[in-house]
């Protein structure tokens, strides 16, 4: 009989981890975790030793990081920004990619992935017919609504959920920050990166006017979301884009570059829809619009539930390790 492993090491304040979180704690099949150490990220990890398992055993990761030594892995691929990333760093992704990621997923025939931006890049990517790529979606926690308390602030603030890698694009935010006299900006960033994050600010001449926050729960992350005349979202790439659907949820609208496919689709017409990703004064005049005629938007319905993810990845588990799926 086959049995279904998780790896269950996605975990922190990122996308990922959050997904993981949310996924892991609906799959239908039931589930033993590998219970493996290290990352999943490194790409070493790709050929670890394994716990004993059978030819028939699936394993299934809400996450990109491939075990060429499972008889079979199901993964997630969230997007596929890391091939699209500067250089050098981005060699050794390519090599991983090209290498024990693809191989894991045509052995599969199938992969997961949570938007059409995304499933888009990752077909032309994989180059192979026979392989399904299937775009579960991606869901928004219950804590996120426009009904709860907003946070409290002695002045308008802007919001920002994210880290300092280069497509998030951080910086546009810091330099329209500072054409804008009056603006305070609230920022959820890993607690390991707030350094790098205030030095940018200080270069920036906003350090006074950025509050620097890590390590918030959904409860938290909602309230400061509800607080906010709008949350800044300048990425310049994102396979999905979880706080722009976090914070129209709680009825707060997005400033977001409208060349980011997967986030405008999620907007739409609630919030600001930029030209230019790093046109500093265009945001400027967009955040300055926010702060002074705070309008809420309707959050969407229906679309976005992590039991309706959770019930496609389970479905697609469940033919796996059926006879005739395999």
């Amino acid at each position: 009989m086959s049995r279904l492993f998780v790896d269950d090491r996605y975990r922190g304040e990122h996308g990922i981890g959050r997904y993981a979180r949310e996924v892991l704690a609906r799959l239908r099949p039931e589930a033993q975790p590998l219970a493996l150490d290290g990352s999943p990220y490194s790409p070493v990890d790709a050929f670890r030793s394994l716990p004993k398992l059978d030819a028939t055993d699936l394993v299934y990761s809400p996450g990109y990081g491939a075990l060429a030594r499972a008889p079979r892995q199901i993964v997630t691929i969230h997007d596929l920004i890391q091939l699209r990333s500067p250089w050098p760093g981005r060699a050794k992704f390519i090599a991983y990619y090209a290498g024990p990621v693809r191989h894991v997923v045509r052995k599969a025939g199938v992969v997961l992935t949570v938007s059409e931006t995304s499933a888009r890049d990752i077909r032309a990517w994989v180059r192979d017919d026979a392989v399904r790529v299937v775009n579960a979606g991606n869901g928004c926690s219950a804590a996120f609504h426009p009904d709860g308390p907003p946070a409290v602030a002695g002045d308008p603030y802007l919001m920002y959920v994210g880290n300092t890698r280069h497509h998030k694009n951080l910086g546009v935010v810091l330099r329209a920050l500072a054409t804008v006299p009056d603006a305070r900006l609230r920022a959820v960033v890993p607690e390991p990166e707030i350094a790098t994050a205030r030095e940018r600010a200080e270069v920036a001449g906003v350090a006074e006017r950025v509050d620097w926050l890590s390590g918030v729960d959904d409860d938290q992350l909602a309230e400061l979301y509800r607080g906010a005349s709008a949350t800044v979202m300048p990425s310049t790439d994102e396979g999905f884009g979880l706080p722009a659907l976090e914070s129209i949820a709680c009825g707060v609208p997005v400033i977001h570059w409208r060349g980011c496919e997967s986030v405008a689709e999620i907007v739409g017409d609630r919030g600001w829809a930029l030209d230019d990703a790093h046109d500093a004064h265009a945001w400027g005049e967009a955040m300055a619009s926010a702060l002074s005629s705070r309008r809420p938007v309707t959050p969407p319905t229906g679309r976005y539930n992590w039991d309706r993810t959770a019930a496609i990845i389970s479905d697609e588990l469940e033919r796996a390790l059926t006879p005739s799926g395999r």
